[in-house]
């Protein structure tokens, strides 16, 4: 039978694993770097989350008398170091860090405000797509923005002589790196715009994300923008990314590639043009034999060796048309003649009086009705018009006592005073 006596209870062996851990002299002292996640202050004060790097996590708890003492506001996705001990939480059994110290980690807020200014930059449509100026694919001059010395302006200068030499390429030595680096490249970028030129390359060659920092300014990343002439990023290594190479109309891995992206390969534009030639002869010649092909069809055909054939197609086509002509012409003239018949045997141009009659009759029928109705016409009957102040007055109740009016005879007007009215 099992001895139940060497069992231990869930509580017991999380309280050895404290003790243990509590009294490892390397877990008592522990300096810790990584990103803050899933932070929570809660109301006492306490700081809550966790710190991760690329595989693990690790809960931590900063209790609110060393959270009193930070100087910056922790936050998601921050890059920190952390000063603390390890040890076990009783209740759940996890292990933790308990923070004592917390420092901002230069290098991760880096990463952060670059993440800041690109989702800024981003939402004002700096990165779209269509916005973007197509890099010409046979320019005759490129401006280049980098340090006079170094690497990059070898790298690309000598790339570019070596693929289309006939291109002509000018440089605007500037500051890559340090303080005054962001306003240099700006002034440089802006001096470009006064150059003729088709392409514009602006890069340096690899380092840490402080030395490419420059090129992550904001004011670098407009000046790009705002860049008339098409612009290709050429920053760092090609696992390096800038806010220039999201601003920028084209983004190379490298200097090198920035240079290749930016002049052809004289040698393929030579094979290119060798084939055109060759294609340009086939095509001539297909159209010759085409050509050819037409003649002899034509000096074989019927007509060219009957040409007689034509004058007699043609010949009794008009003969055709004549005979239409004239019949058209005999048709039109016995219309006409038959209209001219009948225009001279009308009633009304054989008796042209008729007509005035008709239409005296008719005037004076007129006049006799307009007369009917015509009120002065019936004046001269003994009838009169009443006006009172030019107005005609259709009742006696319109007039009264004493006032004047004048009343229409036929002849003329009586201007008289009411007396009394019945």
């Amino acid at each position: 039978m099992n001895d139940v006596n060497k069992y231990l209870t869930v509580t017991a062996l999380t309280k050895y694993i404290k003790f243990k851990m509590d009294n490892d002299e390397h877990l008592k002292l522990v300096f810790l770097k990584g990103e803050i996640s899933n932070f929570k202050m809660h109301t006492t004060g306490h700081l809550y989350f966790s710190i991760k790097d690329e595989t693990s996590k690790i809960n931590a708890i900063m209790f609110s008398s060393n959270a009193k003492k930070l100087n910056f506001n922790p936050v998601d996705g921050m890059k920190i170091l952390i000063v603390g001990r390890v040890s076990v939480y009783e209740s759940t059994g996890n292990y933790q860090i308990y923070v004592d110290e917390m420092m901002e980690d230069g290098i991760g807020n880096l990463y952060l405000e670059f993440e800041k200014l690109k989702k800024k930059l981003e939402l004002e449509g700096l990165f779209d797509k269509d916005k973007k100026k197509k890099i010409p694919k046979i320019p005759e001059k490129i401006g280049i923005i980098t340090a006079s010395t170094g690497a990059a302006i070898k790298d690309i200068i000598s790339t570019i002589k070596r693929r289309y030499p006939i291109c002509k390429t000018y440089l605007f030595p500037s500051l890559v790196q340090g303080e005054n680096a962001a306003d240099d490249l700006v002034e440089k970028i802006n001096i470009s715009q006064n150059y003729d030129l088709d392409v514009l390359i602006i890069g340096r060659g690899g380092g840490s994300i402080e030395d490419l920092w420059p090129f992550n300014e904001e004011k670098v990343a407009r000046a790009i923008f705002a860049s008339k002439i098409p612009t290709i990023s050429a920053v760092g290594h090609e696992i390096d990314f800038t806010i220039a190479d999201f601003v920028a109309d084209l983004r190379a891995p490298t200097p090198t590639g920035a240079a290749e992206m930016a002049v052809p390969n004289i040698t393929d534009i030579m094979k290119h043009i060798n084939n055109l030639n060759i294609r340009i002869n086939e095509s001539i010649n297909t159209k010759l034999n085409y050509e050819k092909l037409k003649l002899d069809t034509l000096k074989n055909s019927f007509i060219i060796k009957n040409p007689m054939l034509i004058y007699e197609n043609k010949k009794q086509k008009i003969d055709l048309l004549y005979e239409n002509l004239n019949k058209s012409i005999f048709i039109n003239l016995s219309t006409k003649k038959l209209e001219i018949d009948n225009l001279k045997n009308n009633y009304i141009i054989k008796n042209p009086n008729i007509l005035y009659e008709n239409k005296k009759v008719k005037l004076l029928n007129l006049i006799q009705k307009l007369e009917l109705v015509n009120p002065l016409s019936i004046l001269k009957k003994g009838y009169t018009l009443t006006y009172k102040n030019d107005k005609l007055v259709k009742s006696i109740n319109d007039i009264s006592k004493n006032e004047i009016i004048k009343i229409k005879l036929h002849d003329g007007f009586i201007t008289s005073k009411v007396i009394d009215k019945e």
